[in-house]
């Protein structure tokens, strides 16, 4: 075990004006505002991919280290407990984090020289805070080299959520609640698929362009593509990068989405002429898929509430080349209108535990008492929705997590209330493999190769 010597007073971050150059670097600071700040992965990542001095290759890089080590946090943070017995919580956050992503490159990167992960982390933090901590991570990283195969870690046997916890590296409260509602079994092949980097899942605008010529495309430029497990018109493409650089995204002809999120708008099954209601439209996929499905000839309103969102599904509205969808900056649960709507879409806010392979700080960000107080503002959500719909219409809830308090429950707590309301099975509009006993659309990541969700379709009485 490596000993550390006691240190005191060492400067914090925020005191030092600290350089953030190589991607190795860069990943660290990202990863400090992750923990520090309440801002999301993708945004910080995406901040960084546009400002910083790297090249293509090492803005790919970046993305790698900063996604995967925060998907293998607490692995990670178990590996390196194993050869540091100092208070490793109250390390100064930039070596900590420095440690983890060469940790990261050690454990799960093998095309990275060991010697390089260790080399620049040890570099960087003998710029950042001198010579003997630095000679503490070296110490610590080439330790862990010699001696990674001999980790223990808990036994499944003996203590399954703690084991289940480390090894896949999810937070022990969410594990067992898995484990209370799947199973030892099938926690474990939940958390693996969700652990999975996710493939590229596009959905092809067939108003611009073909799936096939689009595919044809891709694969001249050397990319392997293939087509949607379920809807006709979604490619999955390996290797497309700086999607927002490349003319066919540009002109519209494409948009990034999951499957699980097509079956959303499939299950609403708009039609030309009706007035559809989108009450929680960013980033816009949802919108752009229902002015597809109805060839542009709805009168949809798309309803947001943040401005800065807002502005985000006017952009797909109008990249995808839509010119007539109403976008409004309103909170779905306030949003009221003089008429009544003909089928009307929540894509509820919710914990997200479905795009955990998207969004690995998702599992991170949340606690438990979040699923209560979502389960709270989605009840708002759809009992405004109820006002908004008209006799004989259609009403569409969906979220893209697996929590039953934010999912089955919502949906019949708001069927008992109003009895003049009641479940259609999802079975009529998509495949039979994705709808429950009770006729809900749920998708997990282990059994479809897609994110998980859920979506009921619910019909007005006239």
């Amino acid at each position: 075990m490596v000993q550390p010597k006691r240190f005191r007073n060492y400067p914090r971050e925020e005191s030092d004006i600290v350089i953030y150059e190589t991607a190795r670097e860069v990943a660290v600071k990202v990863l400090n505002r992750v923990e520090r700040t309440d801002s999301y992965l993708d945004k910080l990542l995406d901040f960084e991919l546009k400002n910083a001095e790297l090249s293509r290759l090492d803005k790919s890089f970046l993305t790698e280290l900063v996604n995967g080590t925060i998907r293998w946090k607490m692995r990670i943070d178990y590996v390196i407990s194993q050869f540091y017995r100092g208070d490793y919580s109250k390390l100064d956050i930039n070596i900590k984090n420095a440690i983890r992503i060469a940790m990261y490159q050690i454990m799960f990167l093998e095309r990275v020289p060991q010697s390089a992960a260790v080399n620049e982390a040890v570099e960087f933090v003998k710029k950042l805070r001198g010579q003997f901590l630095a000679n503490l991570v070296n110490a610590i990283l080439r330790t862990s080299i010699r001696k990674l195969d001999t980790i223990e870690y808990p036994s499944i046997e003996d203590d399954p959520i703690r084991s289940l916890s480390i090894v896949h590296s999810f937070p022990t409260w969410l594990v067992r609640r898995f484990v209370d509602r799947f199973g030892v079994y099938e926690t474990e092949q939940l958390l693996v698929a969700l652990n999975e980097r996710p493939r590229l899942s596009i959905r092809v605008n067939p108003g611009k362009i073909s799936a096939e010529e689009l595919s044809r495309q891709f694969e001249e430029k050397g990319l392997n593509v293939s087509r949607g497990h379920f809807i006709q018109n979604f490619l999955y493409v390996d290797g497309l990068s700086r999607i927002g650089e490349l003319e066919s995204f540009r002109a519209g002809q494409f948009a990034v989405q999951d499957e699980s999120a097509g079956l959303v708008s499939i299950l609403l099954d708009p039609k030309p002429g009706e007035r559809v209601l989108d009450m929680c439209s960013a980033p816009g996929g949802k919108t752009t898929h229902i002015l597809e499905l109805t060839r542009g000839e709805a009168d949809v309103t798309a309803v947001e509430k943040y401005e800065n969102r807002a502005k985000l599904v006017q952009e797909a509205v109008e990249r995808m080349g839509y010119n007539h969808a109403k976008i409004v900056v309103a909170d779905a649960a306030k949003f009221s209108d003089a008429v009544q709507y003909d089928k009307i879409l929540i894509d509820a806010p919710c914990t997200g535990f479905g795009v955990v392979r998207k969004k690995p700080d998702s599992k991170w960000k949340r606690e438990p008492e979040d699923i209560a107080l979502l389960h709270a503002i989605q009840t708002e959500i759809i009992e405004n929705a109820g006002k908004l719909l008209k006799p004989g219409g259609v009403l569409v809830y969906s979220t893209c997590t697996v929590e039953p308090e934010e999912n089955q429950e919502v949906v019949q707590n708001f069927l008992r209330r109003h009895p003049e309301c009641t479940l259609e099975s999802a079975e009529a509009f998509v495949d039979h493999s994705f709808v429950s006993k009770e006729g809900f659309i749920e998708t997990f990541p282990h059994r479809h190769d897609m994110d998980g969700s859920f979506a009921a379709r619910i019909r007005k009485s006239k």
